[in-house]
């Protein structure tokens, strides 16, 4: 059985499935008191609403379209659920994040991460996306890679947080530790990780990223 070569794949999925099932299901109710976010800014909670349903349904077609068996076996529905990936979610999630995350209740320092982390979630997608319609399959998967680790930015971002509040908690004034801890974590949750995504596409053995590309092309 080929998928079991990528054991990254089976773990991925349980955090990603977790996190969607913890995460989700406040924002299907209806009712604004149960959001984990509060702001008074009154378009506030739908565009909030719409942010999550729509970030849920890229994170869980991302982790589908990186993994290299389904790709290779069914390339067909990995097209389709591309542009699910694209339209339904990382689309109507990038452009309502960015503008709740311009009206973050957490300050100015989250508020500057989050826009940059919404425009470059929107331009590194839209790269993979034209670069898969041009056929250039290399540029697709590099900026494929990115794009899925900004998505996935959200789960990171939760650890930082709690990291932040176990070193911060007893040395930041109590009503500066919100702003605090979402500063810390909106920024390390997905430069982090992008760093380290670009570190690993420029350090992999060239020899096989030539074999993967080769496979790419011809669609195997």
């Amino acid at each position: 059985m080929t998928w079991l070569r990528k054991p990254w794949v089976g773990p991925l999925a349980f955090v990603v499935l977790a996190f969607v099932a913890f995460s989700l299901p406040p924002y299907l109710t209806g009712d604004r008191l149960q959001a984990r976010v509060q702001s008074d800014w009154g378009p506030h909670y739908p565009l909030l609403v719409v942010h999550v349903v729509c970030s849920s349904i890229a994170i869980l077609t991302c982790v589908v379209q990186i993994w290299p068996w389904f790709r290779s076996r069914f390339p067909a529905l990995h097209r389709r659920i591309g542009r699910v990936y694209v339209f339904a979610g990382v689309l109507p999630g990038g452009v309502s994040g960015l503008v709740i995350g311009w009206m973050t209740p957490f300050g100015p320092v989250a508020q500057v991460s989050n826009v940059l982390l919404a425009v470059l979630w929107l331009v590194f997608t839209w790269l993979a996306w034209r670069a898969a319609r041009q056929r250039q399959f290399r540029d697709h998967r590099k900026w494929m890679i990115r794009s899925f680790v900004l998505t996935v930015s959200i789960i990171t971002n939760r650890i930082w947080g709690v990291v932040a509040f176990l070193l911060f908690a007893d040395r930041v004034p109590e009503a500066d530790l919100p702003a605090t801890i979402g500063g810390i974590s909106t920024w390390a949750g997905w430069t982090v990780p992008l760093l380290v995504s670009q570190w690993w596409l420029e350090r992999k053995p060239r020899r096989r990223r030539a074999v993967v590309e080769r496979r790419e092309v011809a669609g195997v």
